[in-house]
């Protein structure tokens, strides 16, 4: 897998697809990676599309930040725009889930020159960051050592899937793959060190105050949004969506948070179509 030094930090990352095509750059949430994306992202490229999948520094990435780097949620937005300058990409399509919605519309917020395009699926909204239950998981978790005792205890697969995934499925789970997200925080003092400057910095009112510029970007949004999801509601999505000025909503049912996990084939689909139908240059 590639590996980029960035002033922040390693961001470890995968590049799939045809470097000329149209580009689509994966942002995960908070305590997985980028096999989130796994059922999607070949597929997308697949489809003649290029797609960059990068393991962001949210509590489950391979080796730990810099000491001093901000990984406040906009720290991490900032980090993602690092990427995209990185790789000299330009007018790209963001596919943002959950904790990585939050990031995306900070990114929005900050600097959008590079950003063509947006899918959001269920993800953080307003003051919804996070919404209960994880609220209170999130608040805990700024406190020292309990994430290295929650990550100890959710070494049993049952009980890593009772306490946090499983609440955001509806198909099951792998237990390898749910194993290989939290084994950064389980192993390593610098990656809880990462995920506790997160957690720290989670403040619901900078989002609902870059909710109020969202209007100033000019491309095409689509939110493919899951209406069985109990914790981001179809009503959240829709709200978001009017923040834009190009926004359509698209409800994608048998699914809750993790849409690329429940729905990957409808929910790359729709992604092959936007891009398709929004992008001046020809897919490969």
């Amino acid at each position: 897998m590639p590996r980029l030094t960035l002033p922040q930090g390693p961001i470890h990352y995968a590049d799939l697809g045809d470097r000329d095509a149209p580009v689509v750059v994966f942002v995960h949430g908070a305590l997985v990676n980028g096999t989130l994306w796994r059922e999607v992202a070949p597929a997308v490229a697949e489809a003649g599309l290029r797609a960059i999948v990068p393991d962001l520094p949210l509590g489950s990435q391979p080796e730990p930040m810099a000491p001093d780097a901000d990984l406040s949620p906009r720290g991490v937005a900032r980090i993602v725009l690092a990427i995209l300058e990185a790789l000299d990409l330009h007018d790209v399509c963001l596919v943002a889930n959950d904790t990585g919605g939050a990031v995306t519309q900070l990114l929005l917020d900050t600097d959008a020159s590079r950003v063509g395009r947006v899918v959001f699926t269920n993800c953080d909204t307003f003051d919804r960051f996070p919404p209960q239950p994880f609220e209170l998981l999130f608040k805990a978790g700024r406190l020292p050592g309990v994430i290295a005792a929650l990550a100890q205890a959710t070494r049993l697969t049952p009980i890593r899937h009772a306490l946090g995934y499983g609440l955001l499925v509806a198909a099951p789970l792998d237990p390898e793959q749910t194993r290989d997200w939290l084994h950064p925080a389980t192993t390593s003092a610098a990656v809880r060190r990462d995920l506790r400057k997160l957690l720290r910095a989670i403040d619901p009112a900078e989002l609902v105050d870059a909710a109020s510029r969202l209007h100033a970007f000019p491309g095409p949004v689509l939110l493919t949004w899951a209406s069985a999801d109990r914790y981001f509601r179809i009503a959240d999505g829709r709200l978001l969506a009017g923040c834009f000025r190009d926004a359509r909503v698209v409800e994608i049912a048998d699914s809750k948070t993790f849409v690329p996990h429940d729905q990957p084939e409808r929910l790359v689909d729709a992604i092959v179509t936007f891009v398709r139908s929004t992008s001046t240059a020809p897919a490969a």
